[in-house]
């Protein structure tokens, strides 16, 4: 049944590829210029590039569904934000703003010489104007005065002037003092390193705002470094602006991977004979990519599909993915008689090439695909134009490249020159074969074929017999079991999440106030927010309170919550009541004095009290020591669960939360993927390998090089984020193109012995799988000289996912099916042994002539 299955599949895919074979033979001109007038048209779809381009970082590098959303449209709700009374504390999206951060690395910051510096800084930009817009017109207000950074208000005279930290009367200066050392056994600060200041914006003009901002750039770029004194800005367009900027570092590099692409192909296609030659067949094959990248991405680009900073990397993946399958066609063009007509050649040469490029594809765009299930958009984005990408690499190779093909190959049958096109004198029996430039044609009289490669008959006569000997076997399980234990180490080590300061260019300005912000400002983490949702709660009833306050204690409990620094209304409310002999207990007295009292205090923003209910209510924790990925990832599940496990309904929310959202996903949605790639890969192979157990060795090859790719990327300080994760999906994809090949050489080998079954399957395989290797890591090696963290991951990730998977493929997988016998033949096969041993050894002859040769040429 497993054999039925197999060739139920198998044989109508390679008939009907040798129908459409024939038929590009035939009508070559017409397969030519068709794909270049409909890639001419989808290409017009770059029109709306500009349209379609999604860098804003929290679309792209943060959960679509994330808890945190749902959190700040609570907050939203209840709590809309006051431009004309603002306070930072009880913002919702970090706000419109810029800011500064001063270092004196060596010296105390405040002393008079360096405040004075300062305040002229400070000057400078309120004085930055846009047209007739002032600093004054756009800042916020608290009355009917700009709000002023608390330093300046604080600090009259530095060397006279006393300031406690964190706390100063109930002003938290810890955001905007830092690398603080306090005097002994006080809270007085002795010294500090840092200056942070602020300039928030109303929210009501973008436009001039993000003019004024662009201009606060400029302006801080040229400010006077003074001696010993460092300056470092940004603001709250930083980030996407600098992320755009990082994609036009990467345009250079495409040029430069085209070259090395046709290069390569060049290099791997050309010979000696003048006739045999394929120099145009290899350009016309990196063309072909070419053209479907122009395709895939014009068409997604029609729709309206978002496009990702991530898909810029695409091009370099899709042309190494189309260079291999042009090398599949080559080497089946190779093994047709070379005295048969065009078209029969042709027929011969897509019916052998059918299994080889159409699971390599299958595999590759069904892991781009499966990737669409992620939550990121970054991913989605990626993933969608790059499967597209495939699926029309695999068109215009059996269409345009097979045109093309089928020209080259009518000026080889009239012996034509290469270049010139002029026919050439065939070689004569016992004299020259060919040379470069005017002898050509030569073929192996005795197969009719072309003449193999030198490189094939290396595999043959050394590597493969040294691969199977019993020594080398050792220590390949041996190198197996190093890489195995150090890949699971490497796992064990992994961080997660993306760290926002690498999703702008290496040279960006962002990147050095991001490590003043780490060094200086992370003892003391953001205010968060605990908001009661429970309109029905009973604020004034005192075993309601006791309730609300022992989940506060809870919170003021976790290690990274700093405790007796609750901010709460409800705690200053009643203890208005008891200074004014208020019975707050009583329902009519508690509602009957809160507007009151709201209106005096600073909570009038805490409190949804409307139509005589309060609605929602909210207080703030203060977390501290929450420097690492590993700190806010902690942070947020332990403020989560706390809030859940408290009889009150209770969300917690912090701006910052959107972005730490990740953590909460990253794991599981990377695990789902390759879960569920896994056995999509697994079904195909089932499908197209003829040997149920060799379909659980690729199998068992995936999840090998999953574990060896993730292990190593943290070795090389990648962490698991949204860009590896799409990496993690290709990674998939290519795990079958190695492992799904060398195991059906195998399995189809006529050998007899399992050792010469893996020295044949290296023979037929070892060159095209170091071609494929070679080609793929040339396409993405321009991306190593990026200076964004996001193309350098891609990179290194990539270079990881083709190394493991080739060694897998040449070295690992044909040692371990050299051990099992089981593999030895196909099971439809095996059953037939029984009745006839000579035509069950007839079939797999015929079944390696039809198939191994070109099939597995990957």
């Amino acid at each position: 049944m497993a054999g039925c299955n197999t060739d139920c599949v198998e044989k109508p895919i390679a008939r009907g590829f040798e129908i459409l074979g024939r038929f590009v033979g035939r009508y070559h001109w017409w397969f030519l210029i068709l794909p270049m007038l409909i890639s001419a048209g989808l290409g017009g779809g770059f029109y709306f590039l500009a349209d379609r381009e999604a860098n804003g970082i929290e679309e792209m590098f943060t959960p679509m569904d994330g808890p945190a959303k749902d959190e700040r449209r609570v907050v939203k709700e209840y709590f809309p934000q006051n431009d004309s009374d603002f306070s930072r504390l009880r913002l919702y999206t970090e706000g419109t703003f810029a800011s500064l951060i001063i270092v004196t690395p060596a010296a105390n910051i405040l002393t008079n010489p360096a405040f004075t510096k300062i305040i002229a800084m400070d000057r400078e930009v309120k004085a930055i104007e846009v047209g007739t817009f002032h600093f004054s017109n756009l800042c916020v207000k608290k009355g009917d005065v700009c709000v002023s950074n608390s330093i300046f208000d604080i600090v009259k005279t530095p060397n006279v002037t006393t300031i406690d930290y964190p706390y100063h009367g109930n002003i938290f200066i810890a955001s905007e003092i830092g690398g603080v050392k306090l005097k002994t056994g006080s809270t007085e600060i002795e010294s500090a390193k840092a200056i942070r200041l602020f300039y928030f914006l109303k929210e009501d003009n973008q436009t001039v705002n993000t003019l004024w901002l662009q201009k606060f750039i400029e302006t801080a770029s040229t400010m006077q470094q003074e001696e010993g004194m460092t300056i470092s800005y940004f603001t709250s367009i930083s980030r996407d602006e600098e992320f755009e900027k990082s994609s036009d570092s990467i345009i250079p590099l495409f040029s430069l991977t085209y070259a090395l692409a046709i290069t390569f192909s060049i290099i791997s296609c050309i010979r000696l004979d003048c006739v045999r030659n394929k120099v145009w067949v290899a350009t016309f094959g990196v063309l072909s990519a070419g053209m479907a990248v122009l395709s895939s991405f014009g068409l997604l680009l029609y729709c309206g599909m978002p496009f990702a900073m991530t898909v810029a990397t695409a091009p370099f993946l899709i042309l190494g993915i189309g260079v291999d399958d042009m090398f599949i066609m080559i080497s089946c063009w190779q093994q047709t008689q070379v005295h048969d007509n065009v078209e029969d050649r042709m027929a011969a040469t897509y019916k052998e090439a059918a299994v080889s490029i159409t699971i390599t594809t299958l595999t590759d765009a069904l892991a781009f695909y499966i990737g669409l299930l992620t939550p990121f958009g970054s991913v989605q984005s990626f993933c969608m134009y790059t499967g597209t990408a495939v699926l029309f690499c695999y068109l215009y190779n059996i269409t345009f490249f097979g045109a093309f093909l089928a020209l080259n190959g009518r000026r080889e049958k009239s012996n034509r020159h290469w270049l010139t096109c002029m026919k050439v004198s065939e070689p004569e029996e016992n004299s020259e074969k060919y040379n470069i430039c005017s002898v050509g044609g030569a073929y192996d009289h005795e197969t009719g074929k072309e003449e193999p490669m030198p490189i094939n008959n290396f595999f043959k006569t050394y590597y493969g017999p040294f691969l199977t000997n019993n020594w080398t076997k050792g220590f390949v399980i041996l190198l197996y079991a190093v890489y195995l234990g150090s890949s699971i180490y490497g796992c064990l080590q992994i961080q997660e999440g993306i760290d926002l300061k690498n999703l702008a260019a290496d040279s960006s300005y962002v990147g050095s106030y991001y490590d003043n912000e780490d060094e200086f400002f992370s003892e003391y983490g953001p205010n968060v927010m605990v908001v009661v949702t429970d309109s029905a709660f009973k604020y004034w009833d005192e075993s309601a309170r006791n309730i609300l306050d022992s989940c506060l204690q809870n919170f003021e409990g976790l290690p990274m919550v700093s405790q007796n620094r609750t901010i709460s209304w409800l705690n200053e409310y009643l203890t208005f009541g008891k200074m004014t002999h208020l019975n707050l207990s009583e329902e009519n007295t508690f509602k009957s004095n809160l507007s009151a009292f709201l209106e005096r205090s600073d909570f009038i923003q805490d409190v949804n009290f409307t139509d005589n209910t309060i609605y929602a209510s909210r207080v703030f924790i203060q977390t501290v020591n929450v420097s690492t990925a590993v700190d806010e990832k902690n942070m947020l599940n332990e403020l989560r669960e706390t809030a859940s496990d408290c009889s009150v309904k209770l969300v917690v929310y912090h701006p910052a939360f959107i972005y730490f959202d990740q953590y909460a996903v990253i794991v599981s949605n990377t695990i789902q993927n390759i879960v569920v790639a896994t056995l999509a890969m697994l079904v195909i192979s089932l499908l197209l390998i003829p040997n149920p157990i060799c379909s659980l060795w690729v199998t068992f090859a995936i999840a090998s090089v999953i574990v060896g790719v993730a292990g190593f990327m943290a070795f090389w300080d990648v962490n698991l984020d949204s860009v590896s994760m799409i990496n993690l999906v290709i990674c998939i994809g290519f795990s079958v193109d190695f492992s799904a090949h060398i195991s059906y050489a195998f399995v189809s080998s006529d050998k007899r012995t399992a050792n010469e079954k893996a020295i044949d399957a290296v023979y037929h395989l070892g060159y095209p799988i170091i071609q494929g290797a070679v080609s793929t890591i040339l396409g993405v090696v321009a991306l190593s000289a990026a200076e964004s963290y996001i193309f350098r991951t891609f990179f290194k990730i990539m270079f990881l996912v083709i190394l493991f998977g080739a060694v897998h493929g040449i070295v690992f997988i044909p040692v371990f099916l050299s051990f099992f016998g089981i593999c030895s033949a196909k099971v439809g096969d095996e059953e037939d042994a029984g009745d006839n041993p000579q035509d069950n050894t007839y079939q797999l002859k015929q079944k390696m002539n039809d198939n191994t040769v070109c099939e597995n040429n990957f």
